[in-house]
């Protein structure tokens, strides 16, 4: 299948979302700083590291296929929880979010292929979706940190996988807790003449 667009990202989770709905792409990873700047509230940050995403893939590759990059973090009480540097951090985090609410913040950056004159289009979406934890016990999460599930996912958990299983209710985009709001993706994809329902 010829491929629609190019994917600024290497998460797995990102690609089998964009697998569910047919969309076909070349996976070209943005490699960018992703540090929070001072003050930097969680959806300004998305926002731009999605943006910052799309704009590296695009400087530096010569396709003429437009690139679509995403963003997504986990948000407690205004601080955002990253991905887990060791086992420590990430009991750290998922004590944090233990009987809690938190918000899973996932935005969405597309840069067109086409032009007018220097300038590229560019949309973005933003998704906020309200997730509860259940109480979890020290000893759960060393266990799940021993299926290695937690390493490299934002808050330190997967509700797509074992992490399902502390989450009590969300309320909003399950497929942006994922890593990629699909509803906000296709409607995205859509505008640009990408049709996921035929």
């Amino acid at each position: 299948m010829t491929a629609q667009l190019i994917l600024a990202s290497a998460s797995p989770r990102r690609r089998e979302l964009l697998d569910q709905i047919a969309v076909s792409y070349i996976v070209k990873p943005a490699d960018i700083d992703e540090t929070p700047k001072t003050a930097e509230i969680a959806e300004d940050y998305v926002i731009r590291i999605a943006a910052e995403k799309s704009l590296a893939c695009q400087s530096r590759l010569d396709y003429q296929l437009p690139i679509l990059a995403a963003d997504t973090s986990v948000v407690i009480d205004g601080h955002i929880l990253g991905k887990p540097e060791n086992e420590a951090h990430a009991i750290e985090m998922l004590q944090q979010l233990s009987g809690n609410r938190h918000y899973v913040y996932s935005a969405v950056s597309f840069r067109s292929a086409e032009q007018q004159g220097d300038k590229v289009f560019h949309h973005q979406a933003l998704s906020i979706t309200e997730v509860n934890f259940r109480q979890i016990g020290l000893k759960e999460i060393k266990a799940y940190w021993q299926t290695e599930e937690p390493q490299g996912k934002a808050g330190a958990y997967a509700i797509q996988g074992l992490g399902s299983v502390f989450v009590e209710s969300i309320k909003g985009s399950f497929s942006g807790v994922v890593g990629l709001p699909l509803f906000e993706t296709a409607e995205l994809l859509s505008k640009q003449g990408i049709k996921v329902i035929t």
